[in-house]
C-alpha cells in the first residue's frame, strides 16, 4: 500500500484534503485549496509509536508534514480525526502496517514533549509544569496574545469586536460580576501577566494581588504594574495559590487556573478559596471544561506539548465542588464561541509575526503553537471543549447573599 493512501484511509473517505508522500503517491481531491505533504519516511514510522493524532502532531512539529494552506482548514475537513481520533482498532491496524517503516526509520519522540518531574500536582511539579508554557518567551507571548496580553478567553461585546476589546470587555464582565468597587481587596489566583489585577486597580480603584507560578509573568506584570502607575494599588507575586495571604478577601477571580488543579485536588483548591473570602464575598471560576462526563484523557497532544498535567472536568462537577465547599452558585454561562473566536484572533497574531515568533522560540515550538491554537479553535467551534464562567458566593449571617434580586 502506498504512503498517500496509507494516510488517507487514517483520514477517513471523503475527506477533501489532499496528500502528497515522498514515494510519489497521491490521494483525495486534486481540486482540493489544502494538503498534507508527508516529506519522509519518519513521518510514517511514528504512526506506529502514536498511532493518530498523537503521531500526525509530532510529525508536523519535526517537520516531517508540512500543510499546504491554513491549518485550521486542514484541521476542519479532517475534524472526526482531528477531535476524536482513531478507535483502538483502527491504531493497532494502522500500527501492524507500518512496523516495516518503523523497524527502518524509528525517532525517538520529539524533544519539545515534555513530562514534569516529580509528585503529580505537588508544588514542585505544578511549578515545572507551569514554567514549560509560560517561560517560553515574554516576546512571543506579546507578539501572539496581543497588547492585553491576556491568555485567556476573550468576550466579544459584538462579532466585529478586535481581540483587545474583547479581552477588556472579560475583564470588566469578571469585575461586574464580583461587584468590584473602590476599596475592595481582590485575589486573582493563576493571575497571568496580570491584566485583571491591572484592569480591577485601573478601572475599579480596588486592591488588587495576583499570583502566578511563572517567573516571567510575575516579572512582566510587575513591571507593567509599575509603568502604568499602578503601584500600591496592584502587585503581582511568584507564587502558588496554595501560599496566597489568608486573609479576608472582598472578592477572587480563577481565570483559567482550574484546567491545572486535577480532579483530585479540587475540594481542597475550592475550600481554600472559600476560607479567603470574607462572608459576602464573591468568586468567580472561569475556565475550560469537558462537554460531558469526561470518559476519556485529555488530548494527548495537548498533554505533551500544551498542558502538562491538565485535566478537564464537566461544569455539573465543578459546580458540584463548589457547592460542596460552602459557595452558593449564583449565576453561570458558557462561553465556548467567544474562545473559538479568541484563539482565531491568537492565531492571526502569529502568522503576522512568523519569521519573529520563529526566531525567538525556534521553528518547533511555534509549529506547535500553531498546531494547539488551530486545533483547540476547532474544539471550541464544534463542542469539543467547552469555557464556562462558575458565579459563588459566600453567604453571610442568616444565608444573605447580598444579590440584588436578579443579575449579579
Amino acid at each position: 500500500m502506498q504512503v498517500a493512501e496509507i494516510i488517507s484511509d487514517v483520514l477517513g473517505e471523503d475527506v477533501p484534503v489532499r496528500v502528497v508522500a515522498y514515494d510519489g503517491s497521491k490521494a483525495g481531491p486534486d481540486r482540493s485549496d489544502v494538503a498534507l505533504r508527508i516529506l519522509t519516511p519518519r513521518a510514517m514510522a511514528r504512526l506506529v509509536t502514536a498511532p493518530g493524532t498523537l503521531g500526525l502532531a509530532r510529525a508536523y512539529v519535526s517537520g516531517e508534514i508540512e500543510v499546504d494552506g491554513d491549518l485550521y482548514e486542514v484541521l476542519d475537513a479532517m475534524a472526526d480525526v482531528a477531535l476524536h481520533d482513531l478507535s483502538g482498532s483502527e491504531r493497532l491496524r494502522l500500527a501492524r502496517t507500518l512496523l516495516p517503516v518503523w523497524l527502518r526509520h524509528r525517532q525517538p519522540p520529539p524533544d519539545l514533549e515534555y513530562r514534569p518531574p516529580g509528585r503529580l500536582h505537588s508544588k514542585f511539579r505544578d511549578s515545572k509544569a507551569i514554567s514549560h508554557h509560560y517561560d517560553v518567551s515574554n516576546r512571543f507571548y506579546e507578539w501572539v496574545l496581543g497588547p492585553s496580553m491576556a491568555y485567556t478567553c476573550a468576550v466579544f461585546p459584538r462579532a466585529d469586536a478586535t481581540l483587545e476589546e474583547a479581552q477588556a470587555a472579560k475583564h470588566e464582565l469578571v469585575a461586574q460580576k464580583l461587584a468590584l468597587e473602590p476599596g475592595m481587596r481582590l485575589l486573582d489566583v493563576g493571575c497571568g501577566w496580570g491584566g485583571m489585577v491591572m484592569h480591577a486597580a485601573a478601572e475599579h480603584g480596588v486592591k488588587a494581588l495576583g499570583v502566578t507560578l511563572s517567573r516571567n509573568q510575575a516579572d512582566w506584570a510587575q513591571a507593567e504594574i509599575e509603568r502604568r502607575g499602578l503601584a500600591g494599588r496592584a502587585e503581582v507575586r511568584h507564587l502558588d495559590y496554595r501560599d496566597a495571604p489568608e486573609s479576608e478577601f472582598d472578592a477572587i477571580s480563577s481565570i483559567g487556573l482550574t484546567e491545572h488543579i486535577g480532579k483530585a485536588n479540587l475540594p481542597s483548591y475550592f475550600s481554600s478559596l472559600y476560607e479567603r473570602l470574607r462572608p459576602g464575598g464573591r468568586l468567580l471560576n472561569h475556565c475550560i471544561t469537558q462537554p460531558h462526563t469526561m470518559t476519556r484523557k485529555l488530548d494527548a497532544f495537548i498533554a505533551r506539548y500544551i498542558f502538562p498535567d491538565g485535566q478537564l472536568e464537566p461544569v455539573g462537577h465543578l459546580v458540584s465542588v463548589m457547592n460542596d465547599s460552602g459557595f452558593e452558585i449564583r449565576h453561570e454561562e458558557n462561553l465556548r464561541e467567544h474562545y473559538a473566536m479568541t484563539l482565531a484572533g491568537w492565531g492571526r497574531n502569529l502568522e503576522e509575526h512568523w519569521d519573529e515568533a520563529v526566531a525567538e522560540v525556534g521553528l518547533g515550538r511555534a509549529r506547535v503553537w500553531r498546531l494547539y491554537m488551530a486545533a483547540c479553535r476547532l474544539g471550541f467551534e464544534r463542542d469539543n471543549i467547552q469555557l464556562h464562567q462558575v458565579l459563588g458566593v459566600r453567604l453571610g449571617d442568616r444565608g444573605s447573599s447580598g444579590f440584588p434580586l436578579r443579575g449579579w
